[in-house]
């Protein structure tokens, strides 16, 4: 495998699950709940697609490949964390902002 094809995989894969992390707060924030689910679970998949190249990476490490920690690699590996705490964060804020919008609803205050 290819180790910059593979970052760069990881890289664009898991920038892509933090736009649409982004993106669904800025949904939710607007009151466009279903679109900020929406997003959120085309983040998860960007991520599904992160995950798959990571295992495919470890499963050569664990086969003797060692010529896999480059700091380009390294900093693929951050931006995919990164992707996975952003998302994560993106969802819990998304159900907090849901519930005060119903709070607001039933209680006409803003």
């Amino acid at each position: 495998m290819d180790i910059e094809e593979a970052a760069v995989t990881l890289i664009a894969s898991a920038g892509d699950a933090r736009s649409d992390a982004m993106e669904a707060i800025e949904e939710a924030k607007a009151g466009r709940f279903e679109e900020a689910r929406s997003a959120i679970a085309n983040g998860r998949s960007c991520l599904t697609k992160a995950h798959e190249m990571q295992l495919k990476l470890l499963s050569e490490e664990a086969n003797g490949n060692k010529d896999l920690t480059t700091l380009l690699m390294m900093h693929a590996q951050d931006h995919f964390m990164n992707a996975v705490t952003v998302l994560d964060l993106a969802q819990e804020s998304i159900d907090v902002i849901e519930r005060l919008a119903k709070v607001e609803e039933r209680t006409g205050l803003k």
